[in-house]
């Protein structure tokens, strides 16, 4: 079917409106100037593909419509009939899944009240969301919307910090706070999610015959542009809007912050960071990004859950590590349960980091995000000797002699490592403390 004007006014009758099949087909006869038998079938097909699912975009159901075999036929017996008679193209409204109905979103139905919701013109929300992608072919540092900083990691990789600018720090902060911050994680997520910490991470782990800990590789970084706004889709935002959000929320590292990359990393390592930043992706360092990423990871999480349910064992994430436990039944069956688990993850387009892969027995430390697990929580024995060491010098030859990498907030640092070692071992804490009321510190 070649009729591009037809299969748009088509597309549209679909999507305007409640998603009923007498509604489809009172809007596609009315579109079409009359009544056709072939409508409801089709509109019935319709719904079979996309009336539980997320409201598709305008460019899919068009797609569905020329691929249709129904609406071929029909095309062909009646093609000197079949005329554009009334366009039916209704106000973009909000269409939350069932789900999301209850999570009192802010309803945001174009791009006009986006930009109102945010405090921008329409010039400035495009500049923002940038889905053209423009950033990525800009090299001055004043037009970027993000500080970039590139950290060599184990294994010849590299991670890339991007941090927003100010003004789209402070859009994305009202877009994690009124939308965000309103959907429910995962029961088994405890990474970036308020009442939840590593400790409630590892809890569920401390004391199993077994514990098997994974980790994926580039994990931000896999959540594309258009997951995301997808996502905002799903949520009931229409597809102009759910565009704009994901554009905001999402970025394309440009080229040029390569060519000054660490000189002891290989040209396949930056190659292939290059590829895997140059995309729409969630940056790391984003207040947006944690959130987002968990709500993403939703449909995997309840996936991954139910796998450990079936094999007797108990599953947690924390951002992407990955932790599985369980008594003897699943001793048995842990190293084919860790490639099930892999196979699942790559369907979703993730990939395991095989070398932090571990099984742990009782008869070995297990140990999971630097926690002990094996009869209770406990931080481990060289991290707690190390800190103190630092504390005491600080103590005997002063702080500055201990800030070897120039942090501008040494004492917050000691401090924060204290207080996370008092939530662990409050024993261990109280001896911490004890040392650090006895620093000096300049005034």
């Amino acid at each position: 079917m070649q009729d591009s004007l037809l299969l748009g006014a088509l597309a549209h009758s679909l999507l305007a409106g409640e998603p009923t099949v007498d509604l489809l087909v009172y809007r596609c006869n009315r579109t079409l100037g009359k009544s056709w038998r072939w409508i409801r079938p089709l509109a019935l097909r319709y719904l079979e593909k996309y009336g539980a699912a997320t409201r598709p975009r305008h460019r899919d159901v068009v797609q569905f419509l020329r691929d249709d075999d129904g609406l071929q036929r029909a095309w062909s017996k009646y093609s000197d009939e079949l005329i554009v008679s009334e366009m039916l193209i209704s106000p973009p409204r909000m269409q939350p899944v069932a789900a999301a109905e209850a999570w009192d979103l802010p309803a945001i139905d174009s791009p006009g009240d986006l930009a109102k919701w945010l405090g921008l013109d329409p010039g400035e929300l495009r500049w923002f969301a940038d889905l053209k992608a423009l950033g990525y072919r800009r090299s001055g540092e004043q037009l970027r919307h993000y500080h970039y900083r590139i950290l060599a990691k184990r294994f010849g990789s590299v991670r890339l910090i991007e941090a927003p600018k100010p003004r789209l720090k402070d859009l994305q902060r009202q877009i994690l706070l009124w939308i965000l911050d309103k959907i429910p994680p995962h029961p088994a997520v405890h990474g970036f999610v308020k009442g939840r910490s590593i400790k409630t991470f590892v809890a569920p782990h401390v004391g199993q015959r077994v514990v098997l800990r994974m980790d994926l590789r580039d994990f931000f970084p896999t959540f594309g542009g258009v997951r995301i706004q997808n996502l905002f889709r799903t949520l009931g935002y229409p597809e102009a809007v759910a565009d704009l959000l994901g554009g905001i929320c999402t970025n394309a590292a440009p080229r040029n912050i390569w060519d000054e990359i660490a000189a002891d990393l290989g040209p396949v390592d930056v190659g292939e960071a290059r590829r895997l930043y140059a995309r729409p992706h969630l940056p790391q360092g984003a207040p947006t990004s944690p959130a987002l990423a968990n709500i993403s990871f939703y449909r995997l999480d309840c996936r991954l859950n139910a796998l450990a349910d079936s094999a007797g064992a108990s599953y947690t994430r924390y951002a992407d590590d990955l932790a599985f436990s369980g008594g003897e039944e699943f001793e048995k069956s842990v190293d084919h349960f860790g490639l099930h688990v892999a196979q699942i993850l790559l369907e979703e387009r993730f990939r395991v980091h095989h070398r932090k892969t571990r099984v742990m027995r009782q008869g070995v430390r297990q140990h999971l995000a630097g926690l002990v697990t094996n009869r209770r929580i406990n931080v481990m024995r060289c991290d707690f000797d190390q800190l103190k060491a630092v504390l005491t010098n600080c103590v005997r030859l002063g702080p500055e002699s201990q800030n070897r990498e120039r942090r501008p907030r040494f004492r917050s640092h000691l401090e924060g490592r204290v207080a996370f070692v008092e939530m662990i071992n409050p024993n261990k804490g109280k001896r911490l403390r004890a040392i650090f009321e006895r620093i000096r510190w300049p005034a």
